[in-house]
């Protein structure tokens, strides 16, 4: 099919609620990908973060192909293999909790908000989180969520969530109340502009959760599964959470989310408390056990901090060209170029060139790139970018 009849078949068959590129993807591989038309892209956005592993990881590949002949679903009322080996490698790489799978990171997210609410007294129901946090688009998430710009059009949002700013340990301190019940955060906030909060923000938040009997929610979908050079988020601090939402690069690009929590909180999910049709589906679990295997026996939580050091260091050589760039933040393969200037004009440059990137907040370009990319990929990745921040610059001074 060409471009132009995709583009029709969507247009009368599936929704328009994503402002989707005119451009069909047809394969990728790594950090690359080609459109219908035959034009390579090199992608620092693979997956929308999912693909953490690059597109199509040959390891991955082969497990979903294998897992297929095997065994695709059965329903939660029996064992599988796969899903109690997937526990355990969550239960060891982390804080020996215990897993709830499902199938994304908002469904994560819903499940540790029940938990909360379960494990508490009644009267103990608030949830405290952060503004321009982002845990997802479904009514629980949503309402979770502090952007306004989330909530348009879907009023009434489920009560009881309580908003504060991120980075600021008195604000958290003074919405505790009797009523609260958890606090709810991203180790780094992702959407919001790839946030990294000061070095005593988690512990602090770890001590009044402690202080006031209350629950450690990390929302690590962005965050987990190696994205920051650690296998968790929250490992770069001294702290464990109670709970833990994972999705996004868990499965390779398939879809899988977890919700992890301490055995003794864990508990208060009884049978009929809650539950998924697909969660711990044998295919998508095959494909996240190859991924932490690939991660491990690659060594690519190392390679996620050696090129994630290195591509900051390559936007961070731009700041001295280009004068509306004011900052670049990044842990990992997790960064943030911060500009003056409004983003998609940049993103779409960049894309017309053969490089994709994406911009948050209006105003950050958001990189989360593979961790497999290469040194070459990412110099090219900037020789594109220049040309991009270039291409923006003559406009600016043109008007």
């Amino acid at each position: 099919m060409t471009t132009r009849e995709v583009m029709d078949l969507y247009s009368r068959c599936v929704t328009a609620n994503y402002s989707r590129y005119p451009i069909v993807i047809t394969r990728a591989q790594g950090s690359q990908m080609w459109d219908a038309d035959g034009k390579r892209y090199l992608d620092l956005f693979p997956g929308w973060g999912c693909s953490l592993l690059g597109h199509c990881h040959p390891r991955v590949v082969r497990a979903i192909q294998q897992q297929a002949g095997r065994l695709i679903h059965v329903d939660n009322l029996f064992y599988t293999e796969e899903g109690g080996q997937l526990g355990e490698l969550l239960c060891r790489h982390g804080f020996g909790g215990q897993s709830f799978f499902c199938n994304s990171g908002a469904e994560a997210n819903e499940a540790a908000i029940k938990l909360a609410r379960r494990h508490t007294p009644a009267d103990r129901y608030q949830i405290i989180t952060m503004e321009r946090g982002f845990h997802g688009r479904t009514y629980g998430a949503m309402s979770a969520t502090a952007q306004s710009k989330i909530h348009v059009g879907h009023d009434p949002l489920v009560p009881g969530f309580v908003y504060v700013p991120f980075n600021d340990l008195d604000a958290v301190a003074r919405a505790i109340t009797g009523q609260t019940a958890a606090i709810l955060v991203e180790p780094i906030q992702g959407e919001g502009g790839v946030n990294i909060p000061d070095e005593g923000y988690l512990p602090g938040l770890r001590e009044l959760c402690d202080e006031h009997g209350i629950l450690l929610i990390l929302d690590e979908v962005q965050t987990g599964c190696g994205r920051t050079g650690k296998w968790f988020g929250y490992q770069h601090s001294s702290i464990e959470p109670d709970i833990m939402t994972l999705a996004k690069a868990l499965g390779g690009g398939a879809p899988i989310g977890a919700m992890v929590a301490r055995p003794d909180v864990a508990a208060s999910l009884k049978p009929g408390s809650h539950a998924t049709t697909y969660g711990a589906n044998a295919l998508v679990v095959a494909a996240a056990l190859a991924t932490f295997e690939a991660i491990e026996e690659e060594n690519l939580l190392e390679a996620a901090q050696r090129q994630g050091e290195y591509i900051c260091d390559r936007a961070r050589a731009l700041q001295g060209q280009f004068g509306f760039i004011e900052q670049v933040r990044g842990r990992g393969v997790m960064i943030a170029i911060e500009l003056s200037v409004p983003g998609k004009p940049i993103v779409d440059a960049a894309l017309q060139r053969g490089l994709r990137i994406n911009c948050t907040q209006e105003t950050i370009i958001r990189l989360l790139p593979a961790m497999t990319i290469t040194t070459e990929e990412v110099d090219e990745a900037f020789m594109i970018l220049t040309e991009a921040f270039k291409e923006v610059e003559s406009r600016l001074v043109a008007s």
